[in-house]
């Protein structure tokens, strides 16, 4: 029982030191706070923050400025831009349009009451391109020329029904009722001209020429030259020749003359000639040369075939 009593008190007493200790610790006098900090910004860290606040603040307002400028001048709208309009069916422009790069649309039409003009310093070219991007077809108005490279070019009347004019490779074909050429050097065509009718105006003459070369008409059932009012002239430098393999060749007129035609001579006689003879025959040698001879009461035709004999 002692010993235990005796624990007990030291254990208390060390307890008791312990907490006077504690309590003591407790009225210490602590150090005075002296430097004093203050909080925010002075000084030229808060002029410059205002002078950023006024900077912002004027940028805005020019800014805003100039948005309600560029839409007063651009004349933005709910339908689009001044005279850009924005429609379901496409985009429709007013007045004259500047395109700076290539424009690609599937139609380009005018209004109603006015012409659709397309207008270039150097050309205008409107090019077709299939599914995978290549050329097939162009059309180029140029300063010089219009120019089309396509396969083939059609020419159609004004509701599309008719075709007029149509050209490819191979042919040109015209399906008009007629064809007019008005210059005065007329047409001129490099090869053959397959046509039913070739006729000149009521008041203009027709005339068909070939200067260095042979003009030669056929058809399979005969070529008709005819004048309705007027003289009929063939004339040819060198020989005019008039040949049918089946048929006669008629001349079928009130009057047919035959100028310059040479006078034969007598056979026994070659240097007698009648130069009194009033009414001659015309005589035509085996070579088809005509010539003439003097009229007697029977043909003298024999009698001056000695002109055959120098053709």
């Amino acid at each position: 029982m002692d010993q235990s009593a005796t624990l007990d008190i030291e254990t208390l007493k060390i307890t008791q030191e312990q907490f006077i200790l504690a309590s003591q610790s407790l009225h210490l006098q602590r150090p005075g706070c002296d430097a004093v900090y203050p909080v925010g910004l002075y000084g030229w860290r808060k002029r410059c923050l205002y002078f950023f606040l006024l900077l912002l603040l004027v940028t805005m307002i020019v800014n805003v400025a100039l948005t309600v400028w560029i839409i007063k001048v651009m004349n933005f709208s709910v339908d689009g831009m001044g005279n850009l309009q924005l429609k379901q069916d496409g985009i429709r422009l007013e007045g004259i349009s500047e395109f700076l790069l290539p424009l690609y649309v599937n139609e380009i039409q005018s209004r109603r009451d006015s012409l659709l003009v397309l207008r270039s310093d150097k050309n205008v070219t409107l090019n077709a391109r299939n599914y995978r991007g290549q050329l097939t077809g162009q059309l180029t108005v140029g300063p010089e020329a219009v120019e089309a490279q396509c396969q083939r070019l059609e020419v159609r009347s004004k509701d599309g029904g008719q075709l007029l004019f149509t050209a490819n490779e191979e042919e040109v074909i015209m399906t008009t009722q007629k064809f007019t050429v008005t210059g005065l050097e007329g047409a001129v065509f490099g090869h053959s001209v397959e046509t039913p009718l070739i006729q000149a105006r009521a008041s203009e003459d027709l005339k068909l020429e070939s200067p260095t070369r042979t003009l030669t008409m056929e058809a399979p059932r005969g070529v008709e030259v005819s004048a309705a009012q007027g003289p009929l002239k063939v004339s040819g430098r060198k020989d005019l020749q008039l040949e049918s393999t089946e048929g006669e060749i008629i001349l079928d007129a009130k009057t047919i003359q035959l100028g310059s035609l040479p006078l034969g001579v007598y056979t026994e006689s070659p240097n007698q000639a009648s130069q009194e003879q009033a009414v001659f025959e015309v005589c035509v040698c085996p070579s088809g040369k005509i010539y003439l001879s003097p009229a007697e009461t029977s043909s003298t035709c024999q009698a001056m075939s000695n002109i055959c004999l120098w053709s």
